[in-house]
């Protein structure tokens, strides 16, 4: 099953090119706003799933008649897994398991903005993933039991300043930026995906792709990243664990950009990119830049702070 809020903030049941108003199947769900609704239908979804499903006969309302929004528009925790691919094989071997914190107000819906502040970042990116939703209350799971805590899976970007100084106060002022997590279109259960470890994932800049790679590349499994996760602190249903990206093709946002990911069952999310200040970059990617013996992003170009990269 597919989930989303669109327009005001309904909910709705996509299927095909149409959405299903089911408001009405969950209005008896306690909630102030649509991030405790979505959380209370996923800690209880068995009791809603029949209904909801009968709740999307008809023909529905065209997708390209509604503006669809955040599938998980205020998250208490979302946990991004950090350095968790094995980069196409060519690590050696996978980094220690590691993680970091994005704040619920990164949140962006399809079609929003991701907008890049005034700081002195020598680059901003953005990283295609697969994240996972928690289904229901997580503490200290072992990977064994792990999968059955996942409720569905949703398209992730994790948005990036880099470079940002001083050198050991990083990941908070890099990453928790407001508008620097998209997600969506859609949350799909877990049911609709036969292997989420086996899954392709593109992004795309301006319609040319720049990441390309497979789920099937993660150094630390989607159970064990769960397990270690949960080991740390408890997850609640509607929580969002970001699984991670491969980096080799990893490119800079700027002003005027379009830019699309697909995860393979999940839908292709769209979104914006705006920069006031109009900065540039070049166009290359991580990868474009090693095969030049070049390390790392690419340099700023013209711009405030381009003297500073």
């Amino acid at each position: 099953m597919k989930l989303a809020f669109f327009d005001d903030f309904k909910l709705g049941v996509v299927k095909g090119d149409a959405i299903y108003d089911v408001s009405a199947v969950v209005k008896d769900t306690p909630h102030v706003g649509p991030g405790d609704l979505i959380s209370g239908l996923i800690a209880n979804f068995d009791a809603y799933r029949a209904k909801l499903a009968a709740a999307t006969t008809g023909s529905g309302t065209p997708l390209a008649k509604v503006r669809i929004r955040p599938p998980l528009p205020k998250p208490g925790n979302i946990v991004c897994m950090a350095v968790n691919y094995m980069e196409d094989g060519t690590l050696a071997k996978p980094a220690p398991i590691n993680a970091f914190h994005k704040a619920a107000t990164a949140i962006i819906g399809p079609n929003d903005t991701m907008v890049l502040p005034d700081v002195p970042a020598t680059i901003f990116e953005g990283e295609a993933e697969m994240a996972l939703v928690i289904g229901k209350r997580a503490t200290k799971v072992a990977a064994a039991d792990a999968m059955d805590y996942v409720f569905g899976y949703i398209n992730f970007v994790d948005g990036s300043a880099r470079g940002l100084l001083p050198a050991g106060n990083v990941f908070f002022q890099m990453k928790s930026r407001d508008t620097f997590a998209p997600i969506g279109p859609y949350l799909v259960t877990k049911d609709e995906i036969e292997d989420p470890q086996k899954l392709p994932i593109k992004l795309w800049v301006n319609g040319e792709l720049k990441q390309s790679f497979n789920t099937d590349d993660m150094a630390h499994n989607i159970a064990r990243c769960i397990e270690w996760a949960t080991s740390i602190h408890t997850l609640e249903p509607g929580d969002i664990l970001a699984t991670g990206t491969n980096h080799r093709g990893l490119s800079s946002f700027m002003d005027g950009d379009t830019v699309e990911l697909e995860t393979q069952g999940l839908g292709k999310l769209s979104f914006k990119i705006r920069d006031e200040l109009k900065r540039t970059w070049s166009r290359e990617t991580r990868l474009d830049r090693q095969k030049k013996n070049e390390e790392g992003p690419t340099h700023q170009l013209t711009g405030k702070y381009a003297k500073m990269a």
